[in-house]
């Protein structure tokens, strides 16, 4: 009996194979921790996106305070709770000063 190389190369491989996956550890997928936000956080998140909303309708919107609405947006899905209370307090700041100045004299020579 003649045996040619290339199947049993082939079925030698396969048979490795075989033999390599029977024998892989079985991982279990673990649960994925979702970080939550705390009440409060979530309650400021969302005066943060109407605070934000409005000053985009009213074209008041600082840079500084759509960078600090970022940095909200980022730490609420990280789920942290401190730095969404923290940069929501200066989107609200800044988003109270830009309405402010909207009402100021206008600067413009007459």
């Amino acid at each position: 009996m003649k045996l040619r190389p290339f199947p049993l190369a082939i079925a030698s491989l396969l048979a490795l194979f075989a033999a390599g996956c029977s024998s892989a550890p079985s991982r279990q997928a673990a649960a994925p921790v979702t970080p939550t936000l705390s009440a409060e956080a979530k309650a400021a998140l969302a005066e943060a996106d109407v605070a934000v909303k409005d000053a985009r309708a009213h074209y008041t919107l600082w840079v500084p305070a759509e960078t600090a609405y970022q940095k909200v947006l980022e730490a609420a899905k990280a789920g942290d709770s401190v730095t969404v209370l923290k940069e929501t307090k200066t989107v609200m700041e800044l988003n109270k000063l830009a309405a402010a100045q909207a009402n100021y004299r206008s600067t413009e020579m007459k």
